[in-house]
């Protein structure tokens, strides 16, 4: 079985939409597959409960308890590998994690990121692409490398920015293009493994 293990730090809307598209399509039976474990940096974090309630395994592993954004992330690491993953899925997982995570699970960390990338890479994207009189903006699903925002491309969705778009409603759209292109990308990297 192929196991995935979701980082979220809110709401966790693309790991509901990534768990309800594992459902549906079921990828237990025809991509030997399966959402594990749901894990968040902050024991709020809502998308939790929508976890328990599908019956998936969560954990809170709160960065604030640790020293150091080294043993943070190795106290992460050590949660995960628990679940012999074999994708790590960031959902919304608000922590810039170290190169020393980055490697250990090297070709199996995927992100979402609110820009059609390499274009507004970091945050406030939703404004930035206002700010810059961009036509277009979207979403990018990529593969996690120790540079930020710059990993391979996996996949993208595109909405056009609007007259009068505020950072909110141009967010609002983006966000219904994510939750359709990040369960397309996670199933796309299950079919290659």
């Amino acid at each position: 079985m192929k196991n995935i293990v979701i980082l979220i730090s809110g709401g966790g809307s693309n790991m509901a939409a990534i768990v309800r598209t594992a459902q549906q399509e079921r990828w237990d039976t025809r991509l030997g597959a399966r959402v594990v474990a749901v894990m968040s940096n902050k024991a709020d974090a809502g998308g939790l409960e929508f976890a328990r309630d599908h019956g998936i395994a969560t954990a809170v592993v709160d960065h604030k308890a640790y020293a150091s954004r080294e043993a943070f992330d190795a106290a992460l690491m050590a949660q995960i590998d628990q679940h012999s993953p074999a994708l790590v899925v960031l959902a919304g997982f608000m922590r810039i994690l170290t190169p020393g995570f980055v490697n250990h699970f090297a070709g199996r960390l995927v992100n979402i990121h609110p820009s059609l990338l390499p274009a507004f890479a970091g945050l406030h994207t939703h404004q930035r692409a206002i700010d810059a009189g961009c036509r277009f903006a979207g979403a990018s699903v990529h593969m996690v490398t120790a540079d930020l925002d710059a990993g391979p491309i996996i996949e993208q969705g595109l909405v056009p920015v609007l007259p009068g778009d505020t950072a909110a409603t141009l967010a609002a759209r983006v966000i219904v293009q994510e939750h359709q292109i990040y369960p397309k990308a996670v199933r796309s990297l299950l079919e290659r493994m």
